[in-house]
């Protein structure tokens, strides 16, 4: 796995794919290299321009690519219904379901429409319901996987449950967090799932480590001290967002890559380099906080996958 590339992608011809976050950085790149393997390709973003522009770019580099665009904000429970809408009316199954898109540690907490806090709201919930609106498409495919984006900074997520929407007391980086905590367990819980239901689905996360996006220069704090000693070293701790889309990219393609696996790059830290086996914190691991994380977003978002299950 040390060498892994894009080269050892196989063929996707015939296979349909969905890439939420898709018109730039770390999405972009994944849905570059699955069309690029012969998937049907859907990006999906909330900027209808760049996401046009995403088409462009990617037309330029494989001339014969099947993508299309489909406007999605994550923020927004309506948007997700009514995109999961539109895909089932047009596509019969999904083989591939990348939630990768996700915002980060904004400096003030803002909600979603549906009042989460935005980084959960975005991060996870959003990308629960659409996974769960989604599940009749992806049983229907012969061997569907889903790839949750997580992040090194899981390793410092908390589940407050007593504080889930951070209404009490709001920092930046914590709501970061524990939004990476919640997709790398929803992970695990949804493969869980899937093996006690039958629904024959490999669900599996990775991680970019630390590649050099705009999510990271266009966020807060981009001309602090740190911020600007961090970008010092860029070169040498950081790869770039085509190399960050890696572990995505064997976790949703590798023959290699197992049912309930977290995938990483491979240097010191996890910072960069080729896909690998990733650490997941103990707090990752804990099955009663996840099942319990899985019937909380069931509620607050009113969407059920048992009931989707069962209504299929």
């Amino acid at each position: 796995m040390t060498d892994w590339s894009t080269a050892d992608i196989p063929s996707l011809s015939g296979k349909t794919a969905v890439v939420t976050g898709a018109t730039g950085g770390l999405g972009y790149e994944t849905a570059m290299a699955l069309a690029g393997a012969g998937a049907i390709v859907i990006l999906t973003g909330r900027n209808d321009a760049k996401g046009l522009r995403a088409i462009e770019g990617i037309c330029e580099r494989f001339p014969n690519a099947l993508i299309a665009y489909e406007h999605l904000d994550l923020a927004s429970l309506a948007s997700v219904a009514d995109f999961t809408r539109r895909f089932a009316a047009s596509n019969e199954q999904l083989d591939l379901l990348i939630n990768n898109a996700g915002v980060m540690a904004l400096p003030k907490r803002q909600q979603t429409e549906d009042g989460f806090e935005m980084q959960l709201g975005t991060n996870y919930l959003g990308h629960y319901a659409l996974t769960a609106q989604l599940l009749p498409q992806l049983r229907r495919a012969k061997a569907p996987r889903i790839v949750n984006l997580s992040s090194l900074a899981h390793r410092s997520g908390a589940i407050n449950f007593d504080d889930l929407q951070s209404k009490r007391s709001y920092r930046p980086w914590r709501a970061y967090c524990q939004s990476k905590l919640a997709m790398l367990m929803f992970s695990l819980e949804l493969q869980r799932h899937s093996l006690a239901a039958g629904w024959g689905l490999t669900s599996l996360a990775a991680h970019p480590g630390y590649a050099r996006t705009d999510l990271i220069p266009n966020g807060p704090g981009a001309d602090t001290f740190q911020s600007r000693v961090s970008r010092w070293l860029q070169p040498f701790i950081s790869h770039s967002a085509a190399e960050g889309a890696l572990p995505t990219l064997f976790a949703a393609t590798s023959p290699a890559a197992e049912p309930g696996g977290y995938c990483g790059p491979n240097w010191f830290y996890e910072l960069k380099g080729p896909p690998a086996p990733a650490k997941i914190m103990p707090q990752a691991k804990d099955f009663a906080a996840a099942a319990m994380l899985w019937d909380v977003s069931a509620t607050l978002t009113g969407v059920s996958f048992d009931e989707i299950a069962v209504a299929a």
